[in-house]
């Protein structure tokens, strides 16, 4: 029988390492694809024992081909936090574009299944509460954040064209805000920032008075949620994420508590175009994958916090070494 194939990109990212490792224990082979731009190989370091695993740096923006068969192509790449995609903004807007070009046209070469990984900053600061997938979203184009809103929104409209005009086999999944092992200490999101502050013992910075909300999944969930939904027959979009809403600042004080820690919490300036709420309606994940979240929060945050004490990575910020290169395969070709 022969046996499944994947191509993962962004691969060596939070939730792309997360989902190689899943794929791999259900027997497929995977074709990890990073540039490294924001991934790091070490997240799937503990996979390059694994003969059905290849690590191979690849920009998706570039032409991508892989050889042999490919069962199903997850496109995961992209810069997700503010502080990169802020930083990488034109790199975002052509992994959201060009880049999902080349992994659908990879799809379609393949006749494989393609799923998007897409956000639920599709909705930008929504006015519909809490949010179903039919809700068209209220983004800002020309804000800060709209290099990644519009590049992900564009990603699913080009998904939706090479479904119905070339009968590419593809699903969209928005993801809401996921945490866990392997996130990095200094992206800037809340959840790392505040576990790294609460260890060190710094003051915990919630930005304005920490009322707008958040519902926050644990990485094993999502990663059920994405695996159910490449092996459905849904063309999506569809909701992955907790449906247990807190604000921020109760989030501060949660890690707070679970980190043992005296830190104080002092409030900063809230960015611009920060989501005033934030919660996805999965009825069509329940009703149609079967799937929900299982992992209680705070069960998920001891887990998350008992792995960053684990780093070094919190108590100072410093950069983690590469593999040799000979661990890594470089190109645009993959044999």
């Amino acid at each position: 029988m022969r046996v499944r194939r994947a191509v993962v990109t962004g691969g060596a990212g939070f939730l792309g390492s997360h989902l190689c490792h899943r794929l791999l224990q259900d027997g497929y082979e995977v074709i990890c694809l990073d540039d490294f731009c924001t991934g790091n190989s070490i997240n799937v370091e503990h996979l390059l024992e694994d003969r059905r695993f290849r690590l191979v740096r690849a920009d998706v923006t570039d032409y991508v081909h892989v050889s042999g068969h490919v069962d199903a192509v997850l496109h995961l790449a992209s810069p997700a936090s503010p502080i990169d995609y802020l930083q990488l903004p034109l790199h975002t807007l052509k992994v959201g574009s060009i880049g999902t070009f080349h992994c659908l046209g990879l799809a379609k070469e393949k006749q494989a299944r393609f799923l998007l990984a897409s956000t639920s900053e599709s909705y930008g600061d929504p006015l519909v509460h809490p949010q179903p997938e039919t809700y068209w979203g209220n983004v800002n184009p020309v804000g800060p954040r709209g290099v990644y809103d519009e590049a992900k929104r564009f990603a699913e409209a080009t998904t939706m064209a090479y479904r119905n005009a070339r009968g590419v086999n593809t699903t969209i999944a928005r993801i809401f805000n996921t945490f866990g092992p392997r996130m990095r200490p200094w992206d800037g999101r809340a959840i790392p920032t505040f576990i790294g502050q609460a260890l060190r013992g710094e003051p915990v910075t919630v930005a304005g008075d920490g009322s707008q909300t958040r519902s926050v999944c644990y990485v094993d969930d999502l990663i059920e949620g994405l695996v159910k939904l490449l092996h459905s027959d849904l063309e999506g979009p569809v909701n992955l994420g907790n449906c247990g809403e807190l604000s921020v600042l109760e989030l501060a004080r949660l890690i707070i508590e679970l980190t043992g820690s005296s830190s104080e919490i002092i409030f900063v300036d809230r960015p611009q175009d920060d989501p005033t709420v934030r919660r996805p309606d999965i009825t069509l994940a329940r009703t149609a994958l079967g799937w929900e979240p299982t992992v209680d929060v705070r069960e998920g945050l001891r887990r998350t916090i008992d792995w960053f004490r684990s780093q070094s990575l919190v108590l100072e910020q410093v950069s983690v070494p590469m593999p040799s290169e000979s661990a890594l395969l470089t190109g645009s070709a993959v044999q």
